[in-house]
Parts: structure tokens; sequence; C-alpha cells
């Protein structure tokens, strides 16, 4: 069980004892708040312009004296834009306590801020009715230690405590995450399951996309189960054994298995075949990559305990699957 003391314990000022030689900000706050804020949640707050002294702001690099008073600004919201939030894209709220919240996010909606134009993120519905989540992790994305992609849908967890995002993250890298995703792929593999090990780095042809064929690869391992078979089109269970950008889509699709609806991965629309009818319909009815995530499970920051949630396949899957399902017995009924 985590015993650091509580953020509670984290001061909103902090004056530099006068026995305290100058130093960096970084360091000498650092060496102040041992066993109360690690060093890369302390980085977090200076580069984020939450901590100031006579209302400057002081960053990493500024050197602290004897005799200063600091002040660490949990509630400050100047960083945040003004954002019109939807409310028809709301993540619905599965389990929430003092440090996390587990949640059902849509398939369209971003996990967080990005480059290009602003626009409503998972990250700014959160804040709105959380603002003490200003200042849990990085700046412009408080609160996430995972993401799923815009129009990947199912089950996230998000830190409403340093203590929280610290373990989590940790959890994150070591991969002790359970994680359990749902695919609807085109195609029928041979075997019942399998494993995609294939190295995954940045594409030497288009620099926005992941691939396989890259330069600096990282290992990345992916295991996969089918659920059920629907002629051409089949439902898989996936389980990311790493956490690589775009793991799942791009190791499919390297096996011929290509995520439906997805347009940077799979088959266009534009260049499927005449005659592939059964997909033009499907990707109409889906309109994003049919990937879900299903289930996720992982130790509870605080009490320790190993907790699991699982969210079922949204409404356009389910669709999609009962297309499948009809085409399937028409096929049968006409070979009889």
């Amino acid at each position: 069980m985590n015993r650091r003391p509580p953020e509670s314990q984290i001061p909103s000022c902090l004056v530099v004892p006068d026995d305290v030689a100058p130093d960096r900000a970084d360091r000498l706050l650092a060496d102040l708040l041992s066993g109360v804020m690690t060093r890369s949640s302390l980085s977090h707050l200076l580069k984020g312009g939450f901590v100031t002294w006579e209302g400057k702001q002081v960053k990493p690099s500024t050197t602290l004296k004897p005799g200063q008073e600091v002040v660490i600004d949990f509630e400050s919201r100047r960083q945040l834009p003004a954002v019109s939030i939807d409310t028809r894209s709301q993540p619905v709220i599965i389990f929430e306590d003092d440090h996390v919240i587990v949640l059902d996010k849509p398939a369209g909606l971003v996990v967080h801020p990005g480059a290009g134009p602003r626009s409503q993120t998972l990250m700014d519905i959160l804040v709105e009715s959380r603002p003490s989540m200003v200042g849990i992790g990085e700046s412009g994305r408080w609160g996430i230690v995972h993401r799923l992609d815009k129009d990947t849908s199912g089950i996230m967890v998000v830190a409403k405590t340093l203590i929280a995002h610290e373990d989590l993250s940790a959890q994150f890298r070591r991969h002790s995450i359970g994680r359990v995703y749902l695919a609807l792929v085109r195609g029928n593999p041979g075997l019942d399951s399998g494993v995609i090990d294939k190295e995954l780095g940045r594409s030497r042809s288009d620099r926005k996309k992941i691939s396989t064929v890259t330069q600096k690869g990282r290992q990345a391992t992916t295991s996969w189960r089918v659920q059920q078979r629907y002629g051409p089109v089949s439902l898989l269970e996936l389980r990311p054994q790493t956490g690589r950008t775009h793991q799942i889509r791009v190791h499919l699709a390297s096996v011929g298995l290509p995520i439906l609806g997805d347009q940077v991965y799979g088959t266009r629309v534009r260049k499927l075949a005449s005659g592939d009818k059964i997909f033009r319909m499907l990707t109409a009815i889906l309109k994003r990559q049919a990937l879900h995530a299903a289930i996720l499970a992982f130790k509870h920051p605080v009490s320790g305990l190993f907790i699991e949630f699982s969210s079922d396949l949204p409404g356009d899957m389910l669709e999609a699957i009962k297309i499948c399902v009809t085409i399937s017995k028409m096929e049968v009924e006409s070979d009889l």
C-alpha cells in the first residue's frame, strides 16, 4: 500500500528556510518537498506555471533564496482556454473515488488537447466539474495516464490526485495493467489464436503514421483470439502486452486483418472493389474503426486492491455484427 503523505500535506505556501543555500527551484523545492511530492510531479507544476513568487512564475531554472515565499496554486485554471462543453459527447462514469475515475469513453471524443485547433476533449469535460485535477500530471493533460484514439471507444482510468497519477503511470510503464480490446476485422484468420510480435515506429513514408517498417522500431506484442467468425468478418479479442501508439491497429493491418472502418491503416471506402457491398455497408454504419476497449484491470493506487472494469460493445459495433450475422445466415441458406 502507498504510504506517502496525502496531498493535503502539500503546502500552498512555502518559505525557503534561512539555513538553505540558494539553488535552482527544481532542486531546492524537490529537497524541501521530499516525501510529499516526487520530482516528476514538481517538474510538471513548475513547467505549467503553477508555482509563483511575488506573482511571477517560478521556472525549474529560477534561483530561489532564503526567505522567499513560494506559492503552489493547484486551483489555478489560467492554463485552460475556455472550451464549450458538448453534453451529447459525455463519457459514462463507471467508478469514482477520491483518487481515480473509471469511465466509458464514446467514440469521437479526443482524450486531451493536442496540436491543431482547440476543441472539446475528455480532459475538459472532467476538469470542468473537478477543478482540483488541474496540476495533476502533465500540463494540458491533467489526470491523463493513458489514452484511447479519438475513434476508439471503451474503458479508461483517469487520476484525480498526484499519488494516483504517479502510481498508475508506473503500472502502465511496467505493462502490469490488464487490458482487453474487441475489434471487428476484415478477414478470417486460419488459426483460432496467435501472437503478433513486430516492432513499431514512425513510418518511413509518412511521419504521421506508425508502421512495422521503420528505422527506429520499438518492441511491441499483441496476442489475439477469435471470438466469432462471420464469413469475411471476424470479431477478435486482443490483449496488448505493450502500449505503443496505434499498436493494435497497425499490428492487425500488418497481418492482413485490418480493423473495419479504419481510414488510416485499413482499406479506405473509396478503394474498396465494387463487389464489396457488405464492407461499404458496415463502414457506413461504423463511421470509425471498430475497436473497443472492453476490459481494464489495475491495482488501486491507494488501497492496493486489484480491480477490474468492463464495458459492453457500443451500438454501432453491435449493429455491424447484426448485419454480419444476417448475411452469414443468408449465405448458408443459399447453399442448402
